[in-house]
């Protein structure tokens, strides 16, 4: 073999690596006099500008991002909210419908000498379903509301008749429970529906 057939075999095999080039970004670029020279002064009087321009936009994206994130827990927070009212609601709807289960119940209750005449047996059996209802009502934060003898209070009672009465100490209070009321936690969802005494001296 040649000299210089040996020659180009050597420069073939020989494995060419790419040269590593800086990316634009972290090339510095420096400044110059009117000599040609490297000007420092002007290099670093530049650097410190384009560091002011990275500042400010580090800055505006940590702004941005805060703003975002901000939003983002407000969105979620109402979207809390609105599951919060919702499930509420619907306590509030199912509960409501129970209650005209238990007014039918009352309302069998009401007459005492005719549900005294029932089946023993069986009347303990609906009086135990009837305590058993009452208990999942409280399990809900449901309480009954109006009882014979406390004061009217027209955000609790709707009164529905007025008891004529001599006792001046009964004046405005509940004379009778027409159908009881309901507040559910702190809010009444059933006004009680009740009779009222008025006072009025004898004779006038």
């Amino acid at each position: 073999m040649k000299d210089e057939d040996l020659k180009n075999k050597e420069e073939s095999e020989i494995e060419v690596k790419p040269i590593d080039i800086p990316e634009e970004d972290d090339v510095v670029e420096f400044e110059f006099n009117d000599d040609g020279e490297e000007d420092l002064k002007k290099t670093l009087k530049k650097l410190r500008a384009d560091l002011k321009i990275y500042k400010k936009e580090k800055e505006e994206y940590l702004t941005g991002w805060q703003k975002e994130r901000a939003d983002f827990i407000n969105y979620k927070k109402g979207e809390d909210d609105r599951k919060a009212n919702f499930s509420e609601a619907m306590r509030e709807r199912i509960l409501m419908r129970f209650l005209t289960v238990s007014d039918s119940f009352n309302m069998a209750f009401a007459n005492k000498e005719a549900w005294e005449k029932v089946d023993e047996n069986w009347r303990k059996g609906v009086e135990y379903i009837y305590s058993q209802m009452n208990v999942i009502f409280e399990e809900f934060g449901l309480k009954p509301v109006g009882e014979i003898g406390e004061a009217f209070d027209p955000s609790l009672h709707q009164s529905i008749e007025m008891v004529v009465t001599d006792k001046k100490e009964d004046d405005h209070k509940i004379a009778e429970v027409v159908l009881r009321g309901y507040k559910l936690t702190d809010r009444v969802i059933r006004a009680a529906r009740v009779n009222v005494y008025e006072y009025k001296e004898s004779g006038k």
